[in-house]
C-alpha cells in the first residue's frame, strides 16, 4: 500500500485541470482497496470523503483540489468464460475493445473509440451509436465503502437510465465497482473490426481530441422535453441514443456558443458540445462557461441541458 500526499489531480483528469488531494493511492486487487479504506478508517475514525477514480474521463476537479481521500482503480483483467466475459473495473475500455475483436465476439462495436475505464462506463451508463453499457452488462461485483461488504447486483439492480445508474445515485454513492460480466455473440472478426473501426474514425474526425477534454459535457435532450416549435427546427436532427433525441451539440450552435471562451476554456468549434482546456485552463472557467452555454439555451430554447460529467472538490 503506497498512499501520497497533496497529489496533483490534473495529472488524472482527461482536461488537465484539478488542485492537490490530501491523500493519494491506488489499488489492483481488492485486498489492496481493503487495506486502504482500513487505513483510512483507523486514521479518520471513519469512511467519507473518498472518492474512487477511474481514467478521469469526465470528471472536472475543483481548482482547490479534494479534501479527502481518492483512490485510483487499477484493477485491471479479462476473463473469458464460457457465456460471459469477466472484466475488472479498472480495465480500459479500449482494451476491451480490441479483446472482443481479437476473440470474434460481437456487442461491444459501439464502443470503439470511446475512453476511459470498464468502472465508469458501467456508472455513468456510457453509450454511443445507439448502444450503452446496460445493453451488454449481466452483472456487477461491488464492495461498500462504510460496511466493506461485497455484493453483486443484476442488470436490474444497477437501475440504469440515460447516462445514469444506481452507482451515481445517493443509494450507490458508497459502492465501488470492482469487476462486472458481459454478455456477447460469437460474429465475425473482419466485420466486427470493421464496425469498431468506424466508430473510431468517426470520433478522430468529429471530437477536438488533440485538446484536453471531457467529452461530452452536456446530455441529449429527450425530444418530449422539447416544445413543439424547438421539435419543428430540429426535427430533422433528431437521432436514437437509444431513445429520440435532440443532440446538445444544435442548441449550442443555435445559440452562437461555438468558440464561446472563458479564461483558458473554451467552446471547442469542432464539437462545441466539448469544453476544451485551450490555454490552461481553471476549473473556476470551466464551470463558469458551463453555466453562461445552459443559461443561452433557457434563454433562446426553453431547455435546461443537463450535465453529462461529473464535478467534484473543495
Amino acid at each position: 500500500m503506497i498512499l501520497k500526499t497533496n497529489v496533483p489531480l490534473k495529472k488524472y483528469s482527461h482536461i488537465r485541470i484539478g488542485g492537490p488531494a490530501t491523500l493519494f493511492s491506488e489499488f489492483k486487487s481488492e485486498e489492496e482497496l481493503i487495506e486502504i479504506l482500513k487505513h483510512w478508517r483507523e486514521e479518520n475514525g471513519e469512511l467519507d470523503n473518498v472518492l474512487v477514480l477511474g481514467d478521469g474521463t469526465n470528471i472536472l476537479f475543483s481548482d482547490r483540489g479534494f479534501s479527502g481521500l481518492v483512490i485510483k482503480n487499477s484493477i485491471d483483467f479479462i476473463k473469458k468464460e464460457k457465456d460471459c466475459i469477466e472484466v475488472g473495473a479498472g480495465t480500459k475500455v479500449s482494451r476491451l475493445v480490441e479483446y472482443y475483436i481479437g476473440n470474434s465476439l460481437s456487442g461491444f462495436e459501439w464502443a470503439g473509440g470511446l475512453p476511459g475505464t470498464v468502472g465508469g462506463a458501467v456508472r455513468g451508463n456510457a453509450g454511443a451509436f445507439g448502444g450503452e453499457t446496460k445493453d451488454i452488462l449481466i452483472s456487477a461485483r461491488c464492495i461498500n465503502i462504510k460496511s466493506l461488504k461485497k455484493t453483486t447486483l443484476t442488470n436490474n439492480k444497477c437501475n440504469f437510465s440515460y447516462r445514469n445508474s444506481f452507482f451515481k445515485s445517493n443509494a450507490g454513492k458508497d459502492e465501488i465497482i470492482l469487476s462486472v460480466r458481459f454478455s456477447f455473440k460469437k460474429g465475425d472478426a473482419d466485420t466486427i473490426r470493421l464496425l469498431t473501426q468506424e466508430k473510431i474514425d468517426y470520433r478522430i474526425e468529429k471530437h477536438p481530441l488533440d485538446y484536453p477534454n471531457l467529452g461530452s459535457i452536456f446530455k441529449n435532450v429527450p425530444v418530449e422535453n422539447v416544445s413543439k416549435r424547438v421539435l419543428s427546427e430540429f426535427g430533422k436532427n433528431i437521432k436514437k441514443d437509444p431513445f429520440p433525441v435532440i443532440p446538445a451539440v444544435k442548441f449550442l450552435v443555435g445559440s452562437g456558443l461555438k468558440g464561446k471562451t472563458i479564461g483558458g476554456a473554451k467552446v471547442s468549434e469542432k464539437h462545441p458540445n466539448y469544453i476544451v482546456n485551450d490555454k490552461n485552463a481553471k476549473a473556476k472557467d470551466v464551470l463558469s462557461l458551463i453555466k453562461q452555454v445552459k443559461e443561452k439555451v433557457k434563454e433562446k430554447y426553453k431547455v435546461v441541458l443537463d450535465e453529462e460529467i461529473t464535478i467534484v472538490g473543495n
